[in-house]
């Protein structure tokens, strides 16, 4: 490619042009004043016409047109921002980052970058802790929350961060030169693209809006400047609209889960088998995050008591505890007597498995996981949610029959047990209700729409070079 890049040295010119607009999105407008001045001093010293049906101009032109077929086979360089508030947001930049590679291979090189922690300082350097700090203590993330949502606060917040840190970010967003930029968290819009229109970068980088929560979310999440804005769920699209995006840009595909959910094809039968679980029991899962937060203890505890039949001597069911990074719940669970089959696991990356040899799930209203679920079909008890982004999502189950929702370890225990003896077909209906709500080519979708739009701006390219040469 240098060397197609480099002719006669009479040539550079022209070529060197052709090779900073195909290959460089950061040069547009310094390529288009060389090219306007040139073509200015030519048609004054009067050679312009001449030069232009010469020999030496058709060479020209083939070489344009070798480099700009070059140029629209390149690798094309996707930047995905996002931020460890919450582990929603890196799981869905990594289901986004593995689709591609699924879907198209090698043409997009996919970088994943918390450009705030790298560039940045205090408060956007911050964030992870403070937000982790805030959740604990319930009543300041919802003040937080709810506070900063008018539009006049959270912008002029965010704009005059994005005007102290702009050289900070520019170089963030400099160093990749993507050609595509994915937002995944709700404070990477109005910051980034501040900073792209003050460089002149709107219409040369695609930028995308991928929202991770699936009813209730932060204003933050909507910004007119964005070529799309993917939203899980029909609510959150109305919601866009009202806060002014037009309906060219919202697309609704559902939330991007890991592939592999979608395209795990095998049995139950087979995965208890692989996982050790015993295929004659129905199994329920109970889960407290990453950090295996909540009264997962408490509420195991209370299934071991209802899941053993005392008259018959036998268990019902089985059970399942995922303790995540809590290593505590864990080492008190494992020293736990029970009366029922229980797994006691840690942090798992292979919560396809898991899930798929369940028949229930136990778990706080988080966004990814409630998606997960739906696509394996598995009823869902919620037991607790945070306030503003995660409220939203209990009515979004409940309403849709795919589950209940009960903060009491007694209520959910006395529910699943019903479920795996008296009232199974309750359980089976609100499995399939789970199924009809569920998204499994979301990810899939919202890439090939990426691509698509990635095309269309190659066309835009194309044609802009036609006209200019």
């Amino acid at each position: 490619m240098m060397k197609v890049a480099s002719p006669r040295a009479q040539d550079d010119s022209i070529t060197q042009k052709v090779f900073r607009r195909v290959y460089s999105n950061f040069s547009f407008s310094t390529v288009d004043d060389d090219y306007n001045h040139n073509r200015r001093r030519r048609s004054r010293s009067g050679d312009y016409g001449k030069e232009s049906l010469s020999k030496r101009g058709f060479e020209e032109k083939e070489q344009v047109m070798e480099m700009e077929q070059m140029g629209a086979e390149r690798i094309k360089t996707v930047l995905i921002l996002m931020s460890d508030t919450g582990g929603g947001h890196r799981a869905s930049a990594e289901a986004i980052r593995d689709a591609f590679n699924i879907q198209f291979g090698d043409d997009y090189r996919i970088i994943i970058k918390d450009v705030w922690k790298e560039y940045t300082g205090w408060p956007l350097n911050d964030m992870e802790r403070q937000y982790k700090f805030m959740v604990k203590h319930v009543g300041l993330w919802s003040v937080a929350f709810h506070g900063t949502s008018p539009k006049w606060i959270h912008r002029s917040y965010l704009s005059a961060l994005a005007a102290y840190y702009a050289k900070q970010i520019e170089a963030g967003l400099m160093e990749y030169k993507p050609d595509i930029i994915i937002s995944v968290h709700p404070l990477m819009q109005h910051i980034p693209l501040w900073v792209m229109k003050r460089q002149g970068l709107q219409k040369k980088v695609i930028f995308v809006t991928v929202i991770t929560d699936l009813n209730t979310c932060h204003r933050t999440w909507f910004h007119h400047g964005v070529s799309r804005c993917y939203c899980p769920s029909k609510e959150v699209a109305k919601r866009a609209l009202v806060d002014g995006l037009g309906d060219s840009q919202i697309r609704v595909f559902g939330l991007p889960v890991r592939p592999s959910f979608p395209r795990t094809i095998i049995g139950k039968d087979d995965l208890r088998k692989e996982l050790e679980i015993d295929s004659n029991l129905p199994a329920v899962l109970l889960m407290g995050g990453g950090e295996g937060m909540g009264p997962v203890q408490k509420t195991a505890q209370t299934l071991g008591d209802s899941l053993y039949d005392s008259k018959e001597r036998k268990p019902i069911g089985q059970l399942i505890v995922i303790c995540g990074r809590n290593k505590t719940l864990a080492s008190a669970l494992a020293s736990h007597e029970w009366k029922i089959p229980i797994k006691v696991r840690g942090f798992e990356t292979q919560m396809e498995k898991w899930m798929g040899a369940c028949d229930c799930i136990i778990t706080k209203a988080g966004p990814g996981t409630i998606a997960e679920a739906l696509i394996c079909g598995l009823p869902i008890i919620l037991n607790d949610y945070i306030p503003g982004q995660e409220k939203g999502n209990v009515p979004y189950v409940v309403d849709n029959g795919a589950g209940i929702f009960t903060r009491s370890p007694k209520e959910t225990a006395k529910t699943v047990a019903g479920w795996f003896s008296s009232k199974k077909n309750e359980l089976y209906k609100m499995s399939e209700n789970a199924l009809k709500l569920a998204q499994p080519e979301a990810v899939f979708d919202i890439v090939k729409d990426i691509h698509h739009l990635s095309q269309q701006q190659q066309k835009r390219i194309q044609l802009y070079n036609d006209y200019s040469y």
